[in-house]
Order: structure tokens, then sequence, then C-alpha cells
């Protein structure tokens, strides 16, 4: 479809002008997956963009779908939301890229079942790791270790632990006070008030 430009009366070529367009922001989305940017390139190439004068806006489309699974490090399948790190959506991508496909893609749905897989061995460990995590601190509790626990430092700061939890303090365990003169009176002051109230 052609048009007259308002300005010029030079005769403009609607679809070359969307072409341009949709090129134009391919080339902003392909810089922002970083090293990732030929993987992306090359699974969207799966999807049959030849020629690609005529799939510009198919490929603009590709590229945003795939920035959006980058951006949020998560994707659903079949009602089911799963969580996945760039290095995992890395992994899966170049597990698509190197398989040969005799027909192009339609869907992500083959994507989706690697990421599956890599997303449930991300979990795994991460749940492992979490588990080595809690038994080192038990047996640094065990052994009487309370400075790598996050229970007690030498400062006698305790965190990590509800007002139930704290453990007991000794007087070698608070630290010294450092007041003036004027403090140390207001506080004796206190005390004597204290007792005279009391008794």
């Amino acid at each position: 479809m052609k048009f007259p430009c308002p300005h010029c009366r030079k005769e403009i070529d609607l679809m070359e002008m969307l072409q341009d367009n949709d090129l134009l922001a391919i080339i902003k989305m392909l810089n922002s997956f970083g090293k990732n940017s030929s993987l992306v390139a090359a699974y969207t190439e799966l999807f049959g963009l030849r020629p690609l004068k005529a799939h510009t806006k198919k490929w603009r489309l590709l590229l945003e779908e795939m920035k959006r699974l980058f951006d949020s490090e998560s994707f659903t399948y079949q009602k089911r939301t799963y969580a996945i790190s760039p290095a995992g959506i890395a992994e899966a991508l170049s597990l698509v890229v190197h398989r040969n496909f005799t027909d192009h893609l339609d869907t992500h749905n083959y994507l989706k079942r690697c990421m599956i897989t890599i997303a449930d061995r991300e979990v795994q460990g991460e749940s492992r790791q979490a588990e080595r995590d809690l038994r080192r601190r038990e047996d640094a509790l065990q052994a009487g270790d309370r400075d790598n626990t996050g229970v007690r430092t030498k400062g006698g700061q305790i965190s990590n632990l509800s007002p139930e939890e704290f453990p007991p303090l000794h007087m070698k365990d608070v630290p010294p006070a450092h007041l003036t003169d004027e403090q140390i009176e207001a506080n004796s002051l206190r005390v004597k008030e204290m007792i005279e109230r009391i008794g």
C-alpha cells in the first residue's frame, strides 16, 4: 500500500516503512540479550524466517517473547509456572538449537519441555544447598561455635533469633560501656530512686 508524503509528496510504501521499524526493534532487542544474543537468533531461525523481508514482524514478535522470558526468569507450561535462571534458559536454547528438526517450529513447547528439566534440576540444587547450609549451622551449634551461625557475634550482638530464642547472656559477653561522668551520676541517681521505691 502506497501513499503520498504530506510534506514532500513523495510516494511512501507503508509495508516498507513498517519493516524498517521492525528491523530497528530487532537490532535493539538482539543487543539486550548480551552474550546469549547468538543463541536467541539461532533459536528464532528455527521458526522459518526465510525470506527475512517477508517475516520481519514474526521475528520481532519472537524476540519480544524471548525478552519477556529472560526478563521474568519464569515461564508457564500446562498451567504451571516454573522459575529458571538466565543460565538455565541459555542451556535449554543451546539444546534446542543443536537438535536437528525436519520441520520449522510453530510453538515454544519443545523449548519449554527442555527448560522444565533444567528448572527442576535448579530447584533440587538449591534445596540441597540449603540443606547443606542448615547442617553446617547445626554442626557449628553443637560444637559450641556460635560465631559462624548468625546467633551471636563477638561483640555480644544477637541476630536472626526471635526474643524467645535468645540464648542467656553472661556478663563477659556484654561489651563495656563508655559513659561520661554525667551519665554515670545520672544512672546512679536512677538506681537509687528505684531502690527507694521498692524498699
